[in-house]
């Protein structure tokens, strides 16, 4: 990408009244979009290089390199920036989990092994890291059981969330602790997410705020669904934060691959859910904090390939010249009337 002059208004400037702007990065594309990102952007969180398996391959073993230079960049352009995430049933070593014969550790084990790893990371990014998403997507998506199955839950039991944040809040005690989950605005698994953060509260975990995910499309959720989440999550008295918003061009169950560039009618429809979405989220800024996309431009996306392989997605306010879509200038539109 080449630099060129950049005239149009600044996302993070756009909302200064309201959250923080953030995109999810990597080694990458803080490379690829480092002018785009300085620009709009003011605070990242590391796509999968702070995750479990990617900083803690091997029980003695700590891989800091690519996580490092994603703290580096935020440094660089006086971005905030989130932590992403300590406790999750993916991308986690197996080590975590067995003893040297492979069989399940006891709970003393794995809490000692957890409160060892929280200690060294986040202390590591104590200056860098101001809020942590410490347990993401615990929840049962389908049915009436609260939690999904994992290794955390079979060697625990539910109190390994409770624990998580504890000693998150104990290696840190000035970073925001949130718990992250996805289909946040579908009712059933809201309603199991607020019943999980009610219990924690109840209990006196140090939690902070609710990660809403947001990774949404063109047709769902819907605003009132959408609405009906933040209002719910906010009752709790907690922060709110989009962790994760892309707005995918396809149903999830859409398996179409016929198209090779974003045809106008569904950047328009984008256009227009984006507009409706953030008219939602200026609304509720007393309670979100902070709106972070997953990515930045539609150059890179996980949706490409994703759940459909060899598919382009086209998610973002950005194009793949990292230009200014119609839906980003839609959200200029709105400011300038508001």
């Amino acid at each position: 990408m080449t630099n060129h002059h950049r005239s149009e208004p600044k996302l993070k400037e756009m909302f200064a009244d309201d959250f923080l702007i953030g995109a999810a990065v990597n080694p990458l594309t803080i490379e690829m979009q480092e002018e785009l990102l300085s620009y709009h952007f003011n605070s990242i969180t590391a796509e999968n290089e702070m995750k479990f398996v990617s900083v803690h391959p091997a029980e003695d073993t700590y891989t800091f390199e690519d996580a490092d230079k994603l703290a580096a960049f935020a440094r660089k352009h006086g971005m905030k920036m989130r932590g992403h995430t300590l406790v999750w049933h993916n991308q986690t070593t197996d080590w975590l989990f067995q003893d040297k014969n492979g069989n399940l550790v006891d709970k003393a084990t794995l809490y000692e092994r957890l409160k060892s790893h929280t200690d060294t990371v986040v202390k590591r990014y104590k200056d860098d890291i101001y809020a942590w998403d410490v347990v993401n997507e615990v929840i049962a998506d389908e049915g009436e059981e609260l939690l999904r199955p994992s290794k955390w839950l079979e060697i625990a039991g539910p109190e390994f969330i409770s624990k998580a944040f504890q000693f998150a809040h104990e290696a840190d005690p000035s970073a925001v602790l949130f718990y992250n989950d996805y289909n946040e605005s579908h009712p059933n698994k809201r309603d199991k997410i607020y019943t999980l953060v009610k219990s924690l509260l109840d209990q006196g975990t140090p939690i902070h705020g609710v990660g809403l995910q947001a990774h949404w499309n063109l047709y769902d959720p819907g605003l009132d669904d959408i609405r009906a989440a933040i209002e719910k999550y906010a009752s709790l008295g907690l922060q709110l934060q989009l962790t994760e918003l892309d707005v995918s061009m396809f149903r999830f169950d859409d398996t179409r691959k016929d198209l090779t560039e974003a045809p106008e009618e569904l950047l328009e429809a984008q256009a227009k859910r984006y507009d409706e979405m953030f008219g939602i989220l200026k609304e509720y800024r007393d309670h979100i904090t902070s709106v972070t996309f997953w990515g930045a431009a539609d150059d890179y996306t996980w949706l490409d390939n994703f759940p459909v392989r060899g598919r382009k997605n086209w998610p973002f306010l950005f194009d793949e010249l990292h230009q200014p879509k119609r839906a980003f200038h839609r959200l200029v539109e709105r400011m300038v009337k508001s």
